[in-house]
């Protein structure tokens, strides 16, 4: 099972959105070179500011390309590095991955899946709604949140679009994501 790379984003400074580049390097136990929220500690804000000791579970954000389409049948327009992530995907299935999914990434990096990115306000200061469609409650009353997932990363790597995406599962029993 696996897909492809379609966008690939880094931002050195503080910003909600990540420009788009032509490859990134991932770093082992840091995340992606450059980028503001790699380190081995967390890195975003609110999660600094509750514990700047804490494990970095975050070091590389990943959405699936088709959460684009999905926004955009209610109105919405998102483009790769729009929602802040590092790796856009197509063809894998991320929300669906349980914690410790490896995903090979490219010719050498792999990333490790620890949860679900935790979505924010600061997604309806983008586009007005918006975090509404990413974070929802479903008919049973269970939070779903779909605005990607997070992983750490364990091997070294380039990453460039139309890079292939490998998926590598865990051993069972299965443990479903949960927001990291």
């Amino acid at each position: 099972m696996g897909g492809t790379v379609t966008a690939v984003g880094s931002n050195g400074e503080y910003s909600f959105t990540k420009p788009n580049r032509a490859g990134i390097r991932l770093l082992a136990g840091l995340g992606v070179e450059g980028d503001v929220h790699a380190g081995v500690t967390v890195k975003h804000r609110s999660r600094v500011r509750q514990d700047p000791t804490q494990p970095n579970l975050r070091q590389v954000h990943l959405i699936h390309q088709e959460l684009f389409a999905e926004v955009e049948r209610q109105g919405h327009l998102v483009a790769p590095g729009d929602l802040g992530e590092n790796i856009t995907t197509s063809g894998v299935d991320l929300l669906a991955l349980p914690v410790g999914t490896l995903l090979r990434i490219g010719a050498d990096a792999v990333v490790e899946v620890t949860g679900l990115r935790n979505p924010c306000p600061q997604i309806d200061h983008f586009q007005d709604g918006l975090l509404k469609l990413v974070v929802h409650r479903d008919d049973a009353g269970a939070l779903v949140r779909k605005a990607g997932v997070m992983g750490v990363v364990l091997k070294d790597g380039e990453v460039r679009p139309g890079d292939p995406v490998e998926v590598e599962l865990p051993a069972g029993p299965h443990r479903p994501l949960d927001r990291v």
